[in-house]
């Protein structure tokens, strides 16, 4: 999820992390073995007058499956979650009319499985998960691909904004 979100205008930082469990400060080995209740995120810090919240959340939906409750693509299980995580009260109004605007638009076959749930704690996942599409080109792109992530989206939102 941070490529899409590195490309915006007015956001500051990506950082994948794991948020929403019970485990102060957990590995990616603890997250990724579906014990800690913790889901993998990206935390964005972004400039409000360069760019919405609800800017965010619509570069949220485009990349997300908002219909599968297990997982996303190929990642399967609870730490793999769909959810959006709020800071504050304003998001979590933004984000809870937002939903509601997908779910009444007729445009998915089935309800948002999505979570809006407040963050809590923030961990900031370990440093060679930062960014790893960038220091990882080639095994980012074989993963995704093996995924069929872009052929999902795709079947869900339509061709990808440009």
């Amino acid at each position: 999820m941070e490529p899409p979100f590195d490309k915006v205008e007015g956001v500051l930082s990506t950082t994948s992390g794991y948020a929403g469990g019970i485990v102060e400060n957990p590995t990616y080995e603890q997250v990724a073995s579906g014990g800690t209740g913790h889901a993998e995120v990206v935390q964005v810090v972004f400039d409000p007058a360069g760019v919405s919240y609800e800017r965010l959340l619509e570069v949220f939906w485009r990349n997300v499956d908002p219909l599968d409750r297990g997982g996303q693509f190929c990642d399967r299980g609870l730490q793999y979650r769909s959810a959006i995580f709020y800071a504050n009260e304003d998001q979590k109004r933004a984000a809870l009319a937002s939903r509601e605007r997908l779910e009444q638009s007729g445009r998915l076959p089935g309800p948002v499985m999505t979570g809006v749930v407040p963050l809590g704690a923030f961990y900031p996942a370990e440093e060679h998960h930062q960014d790893f599409y960038v220091k990882n080109v080639r095994k980012y792109w074989e993963y995704r691909a093996g995924c069929r992530r872009d052929e999902r989206l795709k079947e869900i939102w339509g061709e990808p904004e440009r």
